[in-house]
């Protein structure tokens, strides 16, 4: 992440990237409105990011550092109650995983006084006062989207008793819930959030930074906008839901002007805080929603406490701790996000934007391993006993400086169950008993009997190997019409693999049909776990190391139970979409 250039050469901006925000960056800077970008990603810390807030991290930082800027990270920690040091360490740890660090670490809570100073401000204006309404009774005076609203009947207090009465809600005089501090804006507005909405409410709930300090805490919009303005932040970007909040968040900056008001300020510069304060401009975009996920907060934590999931970090999970462990890769992520582009247009995308641009990534970056899912025994009865030799492989195809690995190769092989068919449907192309195929890298094959277990159930293929189409032998091009993959049985290591797939059967288990819940539409296919049997390479693989299993698809040594000697793979995304098929 870059930061201010403390030469006097000018910044190298980076002009390559084309939509709506950055073209109003590139205005402001080109108009000299501003010297320089400020950002911030400011999330609640109430939960884990998940990959809609990968988009924000993205724009949030990415722009400040294409334009030679500062992004802070803040955590907008004014809710006490829903608040967790956990998420607070989460969120760092992925804002990093993606590729980014921040300026500065800032938390609201930082400002608590500056925010206190403000309120009292815009009560000496006028323009704020104490009511004693209740929260539904607030609600039955805010009025309708076809109704105005009316008038509390404590608007009019006079400034002096509204200052005590503020004051006594900060030593906690009164009970949670008694008094709240309302912005006195407009009851009759269109615009219901300009209906006198609440700034300061009484919780008396200890905060992990300020303790038992506060028993009022600001409201999210006051502090947010307070707090870009206490930072300097000159682009605000944030989610389309946050269009109509615009003029409430403007009315919060433009009420209480820091610049003209150092005073205000005194708390932070006491505190060694470095201040820049500006009025931020906020600016809209359209979330990432994409279908056969749920990304609200309140049914991700519903997911993880009904045991629907394994935890927050599960790879069926749409949290960014989720898909991590899923094998998704910051690159991945951030190709997935220029793909989708910046608009003002919200819509669902399909999940397969997402899957291929993982697919993409690790097509490049991915080296090639074998790996059997699902095991079937194959002897090639005309090898000795104790035949044991090494094959060359490419560790990828496209990509030579990846180099070579050597694979044993032994008598008995596993090969994939599904790669063998004792009576082969139409168009099959692999092993059928009489049929050739061609073990890769290794030579062509015909098997000639099958072994079944009581059941009837084939647990051994007996094969001959045509020792004229081994590698650099005159048969080696001889045609056959399937390839397959293989393991040395004697060599490989026996590895817990995970299938992951989609966690939900349609494609938006949000909608309400016939009473039925997203808890309705839960995959049961969603995740299988089996044993198979990797090569040696890749059982020696450090945790979240991605490899293309051949012919398999995508898979990541699992970052928490994957060790040596005890090899977990997590299935990342399959070679193709499978789900394309089923539509």
């Amino acid at each position: 992440m870059s930061t201010d250039n403390p030469s006097n050469e000018p910044a190298r901006h980076d002009f390559s990237r084309h939509d709506f925000i950055r073209q109003i960056v590139r205005d402001d800077l080109a108009c000299g409105k501003h010297s320089a970008i400020r950002t911030r990603f400011p999330p609640e810390p109430n939960g884990y990011l998940h990959i809609g807030h990968a988009k924000a991290i993205c724009l949030d930082f990415g722009i400040a550092e294409e334009f030679g800027g500062r992004c802070n990270l803040r955590f907008d920690d004014t809710n006490p109650a829903k608040e967790d040091p956990e998420y607070v360490a989460a969120i760092q740890e992925d804002v990093r995983w993606l590729g980014f660090d921040w300026a500065s670490l800032r938390h609201a809570s930082d400002y608590f006084e500056v925010f206190y100073l403000a309120a009292e401000k815009l009560i000496r204006q006028g323009d704020a006062y104490v009511d004693d309404l209740t929260a539904d009774e607030i609600r039955e005076y805010r009025g309708t989207l076809t109704e105005p609203g009316r008038n509390s009947p404590y608007r009019d207090r006079g400034v002096e008793e509204n200052l005590d009465l503020f004051r006594r809600m900060r030593a906690g005089e009164f009970a949670d819930g008694a008094r709240t501090l309302r912005a006195k804006i407009d009851m009759a507005s269109g615009n219901i959030t300009l209906r006198d909405p609440a700034i300061y409410r009484i919780k008396k709930v200890p905060h992990q930074n300020t303790g038992e300090a506060w028993p009022i805490y600001p409201m999210y919009d006051f502090a947010h906008s307070r707090s870009d303005a206490i930072e300097g932040s000159t682009h605000s970007l944030c989610t389309l839901e946050f269009e109509d909040r615009r003029p409430r968040y403007d009315w919060c900056v433009d009420k209480v002007d820091l610049a003209g008001h150092p005073e205000l300020l005194t708390p932070l510069t006491d505190a060694g805080l470095p201040l820049e304060a500006a009025r931020p401009r906020q600016i809209e975009f359209s979330r990432l929603n994409f279908n056969y996920l749920v990304m609200s907060k309140r049914k991700l934590l519903a997911l993880v406490e009904e045991g629907l999931v394994d935890g927050w970090d599960d790879p069926r999970m749409p949290t960014l701790q989720g898909i991590r462990r899923r094998g998704y890769t910051p690159s991945a992520l951030r190709l997935m996000v220029d793909r989708v582009g910046v608009s003002k247009q919200n819509s669902l995308l399909d999940i397969s934007v997402l899957e291929g641009a993982l697919r993409d990534d690790l097509d490049a970056a991915a080296p090639r391993r074998m790996a059997v899912v699902e095991p079937l025994k194959m002897v090639l009865t005309n090898l000795p006993g104790d035949h044991e030799e090494s094959l060359a492989f490419a560790n990828h195809p496209k990509d030579e400086t990846f180099g070579e690995r050597r694979i044993p190769f032994s008598r008995e092989l596993w090969i994939e169950r599904e790669d063998f068919a004792e009576v082969p449907p139409k168009g099959f192309k692999r092993l059928t008993v009489g049929g050739d195929v061609r073990l890769r890298g290794a030579g062509i094959v015909r098997c000639d009997e099958v072994v079944k277990d009581d059941a009837g159930n084939v647990v051994e293929l007996r094969c001959t190997l045509d020792p004229e189409s081994r590698p650099g032998m005159e048969g080696a091009n001889r045609k056959v019409k399937g390839t397959i993959h293989w393991v040395s049985a004697r060599h490989a290591v026996p590895a817990e693999i995970r299938l992951y797939d989609r966690l939900f059967t349609v494609p938006d288990p949000d909608v309400d049909d016939g009473g039925k819940t997203y808890r309705d539409y839960i995959n049961p296919e969603s995740r299988r776990t089996v044993t198979g049997y990797v090569e040696p390479a890749a059982a020696e693989a450090a945790p979240e190391q991605s490899f293309q299993f051949e012919r398999s698809g995508y898979f990541v040594a699992d970052r928490r139970d994957h060790a040596p000697g005890r090899p977990v793979f997590n299935r990342s995304v399959t070679l193709r979409d499978t789900w394309a098929q089923k539509a």
